[in-house]
């Protein structure tokens, strides 16, 4: 077999799959768009191919990838997440060419990636799902069985795109004329955004917590879970904070809840990697939500719990071999979390900073502190893409060590150039009801305070920010 994977992804997480197939001593093949032709991913690679010049269309188009891969003469191509990671074009095209797609099969994706269709499949396994319909007919018919629907359940409902993921293709919907006006809307959006326009409702779950489980799974039919993830902390349905393992739950809950992951993995076929994801109400009643078919942005904090390097196992299961480990092997310890820091503006509704370049880069590090980012000093932020520069993900023992080691950093990190989400950050470690493990979906919404700041949170930022700008300007004038 030919030791060379192509890595079909940019930014943070081709680094990440870069490192995890060196290991493993693969050859490790990075493509890009025009817009990321600085980006350090490329220099880490062992070869590295122009796709086009993009934007985003490049990353998207599955014949140029397969193309690509075919000439480049590798074995496999590892998707990463977004973009192309649950499409299941790319893994049929991966299938129908010879080619080793690093995730699961096809059919399992096309199955998943419809909500109705993952909701038909847990019924069937008598998996508890949050009240809701299948497809709606379009049109007038459409609406009307909207209309019957929140006759029985009520306001507010969720409305969905059947093919969205990702926080994208979501309206809440609080009463009749707004149902009546965003109907038609998020059809189109949703044809827009994933060339089809599918839509279907789901009862509001009043600020629950966003717990998952992380399951790995071979071609024997061994399915393993890696123990949750409380996710609960968003903006606009996208993941800012992300814990492991989830807290403030009893032991006897969070096995339950393990298992049914298991049971969802299993009886929709599932193989390699991937999420399944639940809905936690304040009497602990839980809901089926969806199964994520890919690699997770929040990989990282169950890596730091449990040891378990999930993107190497996702090869190696993708070429072939049956997991190593059996349940009563893997066992959690401590806790981690996980934050991302965006190029964005919390105080201006999270407004990316794209365009805008990276005058000074000072990282913290550590026991305990990894680091999961692509950009460096001097870098400009393609407008172009998604805003995520680094994934800073800490470990502790206790929850205090690791929400005290997390204040550290964040106090450490420099980044000047682009607003980040860092000084919002700050105030959220030093929330009360945060350091004490009380938070739901509704946290951001509930506690405005966390965006009243000042960009400089310290006298020590400012020196370090001033020394480090003279210096990043004499370099430059020196190379001149």
């Amino acid at each position: 077999m030919k030791k060379r994977i192509l890595v079909a992804n940019r930014g943070e997480i081709a680094i990440r799959l870069i490192r995890a197939i060196q290991e493993l001593d693969y050859e490790a093949i990075a493509i890009y768009e025009t817009p990321d032709r600085n980006s350090r991913h490329l220099r880490l690679a062992d070869e590295a191919i122009w796709i086009g010049d993009g934007p985003r269309k490049d990353y998207l188009d599955v014949e140029k990838i397969i193309g690509t891969a075919l000439r480049s003469n590798v074995s496999a191509i590892h998707p990463g997440y977004g973009f192309l990671a649950e499409n299941p074009d790319l893994a049929r095209a991966c299938e129908n060419a010879g080619l080793v797609f690093i995730g699961p099969p096809s059919d399992v994706i096309e199955n998943l990636g419809s909500k109705v269709m993952a909701r038909r499949i847990m019924a069937e396994a008598g998996i508890a799902m949050v009240p809701g319909t299948e497809n709606l007919p379009a049109g007038a018919k459409g609406l009307q069985v909207a209309m019957d629907f929140v006759a029985r359940y009520g306001f507010p409902i969720m409305l969905k795109a059947t093919s969205g993921g990702g926080g994208r293709g979501i309206r809440r919907i609080e009463n009749e004329n707004e149902l009546r006006e965003q109907y038609p809307i998020a059809r189109a959006e949703a044809k827009a955004a994933f060339n089809d326009d599918s839509v279907y409702i789901e009862k509001v779950v009043l600020n629950p917590r966003h717990v998952e489980v992380q399951i790995l799974a071979d071609r024997s039919g061994t399915t393993l879970h890696l123990g949750t993830r409380d996710c609960s902390i968003q903006r606009r349905n996208q993941k800012l904070v992300e814990i492991a393992p989830a807290f403030q739950i009893s032991e006897e809950l969070r096995e339950e809840i393990c298992r049914t992951a298991v049971t969802a993995a299993k009886a929709s076929g599932y193989f390699n990697a991937g999420t399944v994801e639940f809905l936690l109400d304040s009497d602990n009643t839980y809901y089926f939500m969806e199964i994520n078919t890919r690699l997770q942005v929040e990989h990282t904090v169950t890596e730091m719990v449990t040891g378990i390097d999930i993107v190497r196992s996702q090869i190696k299961l993708a070429m072939g071999y049956n997991l190593h480990i059996r349940q009563e092997d893997i066992r959690t310890r401590g806790h981690a979390i996980e934050m991302r820091i965006n190029a964005e503006d919390p105080q201006n509704n999270f407004m990316p900073e794209g365009g805008k370049t990276i005058s000074v880069y000072r990282s913290p590090g550590g026991y305990g502190v990894r680091l999961d980012g692509f950009c460096y000093q001097g870098f400009t932020i393609p407008e172009v893409y998604d805003s995520l520069l680094v994934k800073l993900t800490v470990f502790g023992w206790s929850w205090e060590e690791t929400v005290d080691r997390l204040r550290r950093c964040l106090t450490n990190y420099v980044i000047t150039g682009p607003k980040t989400t860092i000084p919002f950050y700050l105030n959220l470690v030093n929330d009360p009801d945060f350091q004490k493990g009380v938070f739901d979906t509704s946290y951001l919404e509930t506690h405005e305070q966390l965006f009243q700041y000042k960009e400089d949170n310290s006298e020590i930022n400012k020196l370090a920010r001033l020394i480090a700008e003279i210096h990043y300007r004499g370099e430059n004038r020196y190379a001149k």
